[in-house]
């Protein structure tokens, strides 16, 4: 049985052909790439809409929490106003990690997850931000509303996954983490990064 080329316009694409969520950008659709048990950084091909292999993770660290993005978004020029020190958004869709109480132990998975805060992260001069988010109802930390509700070791955490998991021994970084941001503003970089989207794609 033969397939038309490409075959994959069957599948929706998980940046484009996903929804961001009815209640973003408080509560937004999360496509997981990568889980805690990962030692390989796993990243979605942007033409094909499958998950691919970024690169071995040179060090030790490993994720802390499920990591992914968000669906119909875009690191444009609004997201780069909120971060003055980047020279552009990265051009690709919002970062987002997920804390979750009971394992997800693998990738390619939607969960709904509440926004409650992130970091203002450049990287080599883009601004790359990282929203932090629970699993919507998990029965630990789905009554968290802000990132001062979460531990602040796991806060620490992956804050340092953050500012190694590119390191090269003897080079130095090119990623600086600039500060931890609570949910209000948290909410408007993923509002303006839904408002980029928009106008890089359309509807």
């Amino acid at each position: 049985m033969s397939f038309p080329k490409p075959f994959y316009r069957w599948r929706p694409h998980p940046w484009h052909g996903l929804e961001v969520g009815p209640e973003a950008p408080a509560v937004v659709n999360a496509y997981i790439e990568i889980t805690p048990f990962d030692l390989v950084k796993y990243e979605v091909d942007k033409a094909t809409g499958y998950l691919s292999v970024d690169r071995p993770q040179r060090g030790s660290s490993a994720p802390p929490s499920l990591y992914g993005f968000i669906p119909r978004t875009y690191c444009g020029p609004r997201v780069n106003a909120l971060s003055p020190s980047a020279r552009r958004g990265d051009g690709d869709p919002m970062d987002v990690c997920v804390v979750s109480e009971r394992p997800i132990n693998r990738a390619e998975v939607i969960v709904r997850a509440r926004v409650v805060g992130g970091f203002k992260m450049v990287d080599d001069g883009e601004a790359d931000d990282k929203i932090i988010a629970v699993l919507q109802n998990d029965w630990v930390w789905g009554g968290a509303r802000d990132i001062t509700d979460l531990p602040t070791a796991l806060v620490e955490r992956l804050q340092h996954y953050f500012a190694t998991y590119k390191l090269v021994p003897g080079a130095e970084s090119r990623i600086a983490i600039e500060r931890i941001y609570d949910r209000e503003h948290a909410l408007e970089v993923v509002e303006a990064s839904m408002a980029d989207y928009e106008d890089e794609f359309g509807s």
